[in-house]
């Protein structure tokens, strides 16, 4: 079992999650995160942590929508070991609708602040 990042990720990207993550099983695109299934221990730390509830265990009726991506995009984007600054406007987008169409699949731009390993 695992835990998946669902669709409320995109475009706020908080990163309260990367924090408290016993085994940095993050990965991060350029406007939302996901968690790889292989690494996640299902410890569950992360989904309390995450302001916009889009984190859940692959038991959810949400995750199946959103396993897939989480895996494709764990094997592409970076490994993020430490929490960054949100995106600007990433609360106005937290509980927005419809942003499934917006995940960009291009990666995260690491930086001093949030690079892993």
């Amino acid at each position: 079992m695992a835990y998946i990042v669902t669709e409320n990720c995109i475009r706020c990207k908080f990163m309260d999650c990367v924090e408290v993550c016993p085994v940095d099983c993050f990965y991060a695109g350029e406007n939302m995160l996901v968690i790889h299934p292989d690494e996640c221990i299902d410890c569950g730390v992360c989904e309390p942590e995450c302001p916009a509830q889009a984190i859940v265990p692959d038991s959810d009726p949400a995750a199946p929508a959103w396993a897939e991506a989480n895996r494709r995009y764990a094997s592409l984007w970076p490994n993020l070991t430490r929490k960054g600054t949100p995106p600007p406007g990433a609360e106005e987008w937290n509980g927005k609708p419809g942003k499934a169409a917006l995940l960009s699949s291009l990666p995260h731009a690491a930086d001093k602040e949030t690079a892993g390993g």
